[in-house]
């Protein structure tokens, strides 16, 4: 699909680009927003562009809106299990208007098993209510529940969702699957960092569809497990962190695939609250192509906690 030119960078703003045809171009470095600098991060994505991945990131100043950091954020690309945020938007939607039942009881063999990955899986109640899968969803990435809760609502009441929230580059392809046939879409879901740390600004500011569903949604992504990634640097228990000690409010989702890393989050802390959003796309030939993807989303959380507390 196609992608506009990116817009000219804000005053303050810190800035990665790389060119599509050069994979040699070194990246600009200012100060951000006067404040604190992402040249860690910067240089981190510069060294995984430079051996050939796909790397894009938007950072956003949730008081002033202005543009932290920002790098090929106009680009879609995959972002795997991150894609279940409009899903999870939608189910709260239809929650609060009463329209889907949040008791309803649905057995997980109503749709295909996925062996690959999740909870459910595992546990011996074949049946739970949509809440609990909303829950699930939300804070472990549960394939199974995520392919029931698209099947409850339908894929296009999700796209329509997806569309009313003005998210133009953002769509959830698929369901997950254990295999990708040649007549299976080749991704879950795809989307741009700059629309996913813009969704994520809204959902703390109750600025998606209403508050109601902003809160509900926002307090499902509150107990999201995955902490290893850009939160791996704020020190919080990946169980109990809605309630922190130090007053960092955080919320995320991660979305992880072969050669696919993506987070999209807010980290709000006594100086400062910021959006992000990162995905990177890479050649997942060895550990250690992997750990040097993993090393520059932990580099990142280093400079948002930084910026932030």
């Amino acid at each position: 699909m196609g992608s506009p030119p990116p817009p000219e960078p804000v005053e303050g703003t810190a800035t990665l680009r790389r060119s599509q045809r050069s994979r040699t171009r070194r990246l600009p470095r200012r100060a951000a927003v006067g404040r604190r600098s992402f040249t860690s991060t910067m240089r981190a994505l510069e060294e995984l562009a430079d051996a050939g991945a796909q790397v894009s990131v938007h950072v956003k100043d949730l008081d002033t809106e202005a543009q932290v950091l920002t790098g090929d954020d106009h680009v879609t690309l995959p972002i795997a299990g991150l894609g279940v945020v409009p899903l999870l938007i939608e189910v709260a939607a239809r929650f609060e208007a009463g329209t889907l039942d949040p008791l309803e009881i649905v057995d997980r063999s109503s749709t295909d098993a996925v062996t690959t990955s999740g909870v459910w899986r595992n546990l011996r109640t074949p049946v739970l209510p949509l809440t609990d899968l909303a829950t699930l969803a939300a804070a472990t990435g549960d394939p199974i529940a995520v392919n029931i809760l698209l099947q409850q609502v339908g894929h296009h009441r999700v796209r329509e969702r997806i569309e009313s929230l003005g998210l133009r580059r953002t769509a959830i392809l698929d369901r997950f699957r254990d295999e990708r046939g040649p007549d299976d879409a080749p991704q879950v879901a795809v989307g741009t960092t700059r629309e996913l740390a813009g969704l994520f600004s809204a959902l703390v500011n109750s600025q998606v569809v209403d508050a109601a569903v902003s809160v509900q949604v926002s307090e499902w992504l509150s107990l999201n497990h995955d902490l290893s990634l850009v939160a791996a640097s704020t020190g919080l228990d990946p169980f109990s962190h809605d309630h922190d000690a130090h007053g960092l409010l955080f919320i995320n989702k991660t979305g992880r695939d072969r050669g696919v890393r993506a987070e999209a989050g807010v980290l709000a802390g006594p100086r400062a609250g910021i959006s992000y959003a990162m995905v990177v796309g890479f050649d997942d030939l060895s550990i250690a192509h992997r750990l040097r993807v993993h090393d520059a989303f932990r580099t990142l959380g280093v400079e948002l906690m930084e910026y932030a507390h």
